[in-house]
């Protein structure tokens, strides 16, 4: 079902209109610091894992962040993106989606979501070790794991993650775990 949902276009579009409106609500803000005003300050990003055959658009790889205005701070916010999974160079989607259909109920092999994705068999190994023993130590998840009842096993992340989030489509839950991870993201 997720090799669908991350071979579909609208899934891309929508993340990227998610990431406007974050970015949006972050610039309205204004500076966390001194309340100055945000000028944008975009970079470009290299993102792997979009499928092949698949148009995200041309501003995809843009990754939304701002300056503070006032003289004597200018400091650089970054808002928290669904696309990007912090400094990781692949799509945050990818990142969560490929390592739980690899560890899922009918798990793919490697040869396949590799020749699909264009993701090495050591990198998809590589995130789950990410995620079974680097993401459970963060100070971002000893914080957030109590949210959970009965706890999500560190061992089986991030299927147990993912499946502890509800919503009317599959998008809709994907949605809602990249939102929730993006806090993660932001910790950088």
């Amino acid at each position: 079902m997720y090799l669908f949902v991350l071979q579909d276009s609208r899934l891309y579009t929508f993340l990227m209109e998610v990431d406007r409106d974050l970015a949006s609500q972050a610039q309205r803000s204004g500076c966390r610091l001194c309340g100055g005003r945000l000028h944008s300050a975009c970079y470009l990003r290299k993102p792997r894992g979009l499928p092949a055959g698949v148009d995200a658009g041309p501003a995809y790889p843009v990754r939304f962040s701002f300056c503070c205005s006032a003289e004597g701070c200018r400091r650089r916010h970054t808002p928290p993106s669904v696309r990007f999974l912090g400094p990781k160079v692949y799509l945050g989607v990818m990142v969560a989606l490929l390592t739980a259909m690899r560890q899922g109920p009918t798990p793919r092999s490697l040869g396949t979501l590799g020749g699909v994705f264009g993701v090495d068999r050591r990198t998809l190994g590589r995130w789950r070790v990410w995620w079974q023993s680097v993401f459970p130590e963060s100070a971002f998840w000893r914080r957030m794991k109590a949210r959970f009842l009965p706890p999500v096993s560190p061992a089986d992340l991030p299927a147990s993650l993912i499946a502890r989030f509800h919503g009317d489509s599959l998008l809709a839950r994907i949605i809602r775990v990249l939102t929730f991870l993006s806090e993660w993201a932001t910790t950088f």
